[in-house]
């Protein structure tokens, strides 16, 4: 008899989505609204608050992505341009989104693989963005996690 491999809780039900991954998805959201129409992140976090999927969320989680990232647009997009083929201000705004999600993801949550991390954000770049960004998504914050998270990344190599 072949021993099977144990079977995961992701593996078991891999269209279930975690409460991180709705608090992701909803930090987007106001993310998105941001760009697209400004304002501040306390009203952006109480509208989104109001919304059904709200309950799914790791709330904590979502507070700390839409406020760490609104706190520190200006730094994160010197740190994205480099990496970019064209100004950052030519995105979409869903692209904007998400590399500013990714961005702040590598640089404040290193309990999360930067590995995780990137394919997070290809994840929402399939699932919201344009038909080739997720490559896009995915190649700048390749070379921004070099640079973020310099030895997490060379002790994988």
């Amino acid at each position: 008899m072949t021993p099977t491999k144990p079977v995961t809780k992701r593996a078991a039900n891999p269209g279930r989505k975690t409460r991180r991954r709705h608090a992701r998805e909803l930090a987007l959201q106001g993310l998105y609204q941001y760009c697209v129409a400004g304002g501040p992140a306390e009203a952006i976090e109480a509208q989104l608050k109001e919304t059904n999927e709200y309950a799914k969320t790791d709330e904590e989680y979502f507070s700390s992505l839409l406020h760490g990232v609104l706190t520190n647009v200006a730094e994160m997009e010197q740190q994205i341009q480099p990496y970019l083929d064209r100004p950052f201000k030519e995105l979409s705004p869903v692209e904007i989104a998400i590399l500013l999600l990714g961005t702040h993801e590598l640089a404040s949550h290193l309990e999360i693989p930067y590995r995780a991390v990137i394919n997070e954000a290809v994840e929402l770049a399939k699932t919201y963005g344009g038909t080739h960004g997720h490559k896009y998504v995915n190649g700048v914050l390749d070379k921004l996690a070099v640079k973020l998270r310099t030895t997490e990344v060379h002790a994988r190599a």
